[in-house]
């Protein structure tokens, strides 16, 4: 029976297009796309992504978008898991929720404690979950996001504290690749292709 893995994230996730409103990368582009041919036909991988999606905020201007709401049925539904792929936190850099970097990952953390205690692995137990740290931003292009520099930069070594604390393990994005410069906070085709990559490198035996 193939291995399943979870890909639960936001826009760029969903393969949202940088500098885009509504267009998408086809499926093969996305990151998770990229995922499942990395791993092969041993492995299947469902995709949960969301544009605007947070980790734990209800945002006004967007609603259904609080990660930490969707996640335990997303989990049920997929269930049994033999590994939770959870790519957030973009989202939450919008200055409209005033949260800072510790928030920021404390929220993330939230959503790990969430699936270990989720029940949702093989046989009942937790599945394995892979936290991935935000990729460098580029010139944000987007409203909303004043701030979000500095944050960013002070979320790495803040998920490396709480990964090591609740046992999830850590990919740091950001000494891997950039998001593009026509937006600053989307994956570019070869952004999807490198993120998939190395996520397969992880995940596989």
């Amino acid at each position: 029976m193939p291995r399943t893995v979870l890909c639960f994230g936001d826009s760029n996730t969903y393969g949202t297009v940088p500098g885009s409103d509504d267009d998408r990368f086809p499926p093969d582009v996305r990151w998770p796309g990229v995922l499942a041919r990395e791993l092969g036909p041993g492995w299947r991988v469902a995709e949960e992504g969301l544009p605007g999606r947070t980790t734990v905020y209800e945002d006004p201007l967007s609603p259904h978008r609080r990660g930490a709401a969707y996640l335990p049925p997303c989990l049920a539904s997929h269930a049994p898991l033999d590994a939770v792929v959870i790519f957030l936190g973009t989202n939450d850099l919008k200055s409209r929720f005033a949260a800072g970097a510790y928030e920021i990952a404390r929220g993330i953390g939230l959503l790990v404690e969430t699936t270990l205690a989720s029940g949702a692995g093989p046989g009942g137990g937790a599945p394995r979950v892979l936290v991935l740290g935000l990729p460098r931003l580029g010139p944000i292009a987007h409203e909303g996001f004043e701030g979000a520099g500095a944050k960013a930069e002070r979320l790495p070594a803040l998920l490396e504290q709480v990964a090591g604390e609740i046992g999830a393990e850590l990919l740091q994005l950001g000494d891997l690749v950039s998001y593009s410069e026509l937006d600053g906070i989307h994956l570019d085709a070869e952004g999807h292709a490198a993120v998939g990559e190395a996520v397969a490198r992880r995940l596989a035996p």
